[in-house]
């Protein structure tokens, strides 16, 4: 086999020419028999693309409005909604406190500043 290194210009050209018109006969071959259309080289099959839903769609549709009517000094239509804080519970709280005074109990039990 000759390396591609050694051909001319005109032979390259020729060769691309010639690969040109064996991918759209193979193409037409495959139309008529009724193959496939292979993307590419065929090696990897294409992705579908995700659909969004209709919220998703909404909720970002809502965020370019509000964003854009930020950027333009506007009052935003559409008002965010603010997620609930969570509240601790007062044992939860008391719980806490006491695990805390007692590990300072003991750091300060060893002489220690800081924990």
């Amino acid at each position: 086999m000759i390396a591609i290194t050694n051909l001319s210009s005109k032979q390259l050209l020729r060769i691309a020419s010639l690969k040109g018109k064996i991918e759209t006969f193979q193409q037409k071959l495959n139309r008529i028999l009724g193959a496939p259309a292979q993307a590419g080289d065929g090696a990897t099959p294409r992705k579908r693309r995700r659909k969004m839903s209709r919220s998703a769609r909404a909720k970002i549709g809502a965020a370019v409005k509000a964003r854009w009517a930020k950027s333009k000094g506007r009052k935003s239509a559409a008002k965010p909604v603010k997620k609930a804080r969570r509240k601790m519970s007062a044992a939860a709280r008391a719980k806490i406190a006491a695990a805390a005074k007692a590990r300072w109990k003991k750091a300060k039990a060893a002489g220690k500043s800081k924990l």
